[in-house]
């Protein structure tokens, strides 16, 4: 297995602990795993994911709050879509009060 999937698998695993009605960023689980400027390398395994239902790539976006991964989902608001059905609101494809529901793996995983 090359080290590029490995990442993509560990990054995945992050996401799926991610809870309902939180999100967090490319980077906070680059960091959490080791690589911090491995932030777009997240992004290429939550793109390599965003089609599997076990993986929550759509609670991922970048540090601002922006759904820069959206274009990765079937239909145009999909991403949008499942964060809000999550109660999470966003406009102009931007996450509103971020800070308040930002989830931070190195935080959150180093409590347990």
């Amino acid at each position: 297995m090359s080290s590029d999937a490995n990442f993509f698998e560990k990054a995945q695993a992050v996401a799926r602990l991610i809870p309902f009605g939180r999100v967090t960023s490319y980077g906070a689980i680059a960091k959490y795993l080791g690589s911090a400027q491995a932030a777009r390398t997240v992004g290429w395994a939550m793109k390599a994911s965003s089609s599997d239902d076990t993986v929550p790539a759509h609670r991922v976006v970048n540090k601002k709050g922006l759904l820069t991964g959206k274009h990765h989902f079937q239909g145009t608001n999909l991403m949008q879509q499942l964060l809000e059905n999550e109660g999470i609101i966003i406009v102009d494809n931007q996450i509103q009060n971020l800070e308040k529901i930002f989830w931070d793996p190195t935080i959150e995983l180093m409590r347990k």
